[in-house]
């Protein structure tokens, strides 16, 4: 982990993804997304979770939010989701300002990890997530800088260190190197970057 992660303000990019969320039209809840098996509405519950389990992890406030695996269950949303989602990223964004939650160990997924590791491991949840939103729903997305520099050198530094073309979420998807930096870090978490809707 490089200084400038460890001192990373994820408030711009929560900023970014609450924008999105507010520009989900509720006709689009049930429409797929990047993940696969994931709609827009499970997709969107699974924001709000890793928000509460990430925003706990930065305060060493280790309990159920922070022991449980995102894979325990699927996501969904409820009438309040737009408002609770938003009020869970902006704890989120708070939570890491404090320089002692990039210090420690921490737990994240039921993962014991360095508080760093779970910083830029939350940040790349947020870009590459506001990504499948974005896409899902057809909207614009320019993430923030500094947060999609912290979710490329996750993803790349994964890739590096495991299997062969196999990334923290799965196989790599080849992105030529020149390509900009948002859609060499989308195919390095698995994602195709030319992934359009289908509905």
């Amino acid at each position: 982990m490089t200084a400038e992660t460890t001192t990373l303000d994820l408030g711009p990019q929560t900023r970014v993804l609450t924008r999105l969320a507010d520009g989900v039209r509720e006709d689009r809840l049930a429409d797929p997304t990047p993940c696969p098996g994931l709609a827009v509405r499970n997709l969107l519950g699974h924001l709000t979770g890793l928000a509460v389990a990430f925003r706990d992890a930065a305060r060493k406030d280790l309990g159920p939010t922070t022991d449980t695996s995102p894979e325990a269950s699927v996501p969904d949303v409820g009438p309040g989701w737009r408002e609770e989602l938003a009020a869970a990223l902006g704890e989120l964004a708070e939570a890491w300002r404090d320089p002692e939650a990039w210090t420690g160990r921490t737990r994240a997924g039921g993962i014991d990890l360095p508080g760093e590791v779970a910083g830029a491991v939350v940040a790349d949840e947020l870009v590459i997530h506001g990504w499948d939103l974005a896409r899902a729903t057809g909207q614009e997305y320019a993430p923030d800088a500094a947060a999609l520099r912290a979710a490329h050198g996750l993803l790349a530094a994964a890739a590096e260190e495991s299997e062969r073309d196999q990334g923290m979420f799965g196989p790599v998807v080849a992105v030529p190197a020149d390509a900009p930096l948002l859609e060499r870090a989308v195919g390095l978490s698995g994602r195709d970057p030319d992934w359009t809707r289908t509905v």
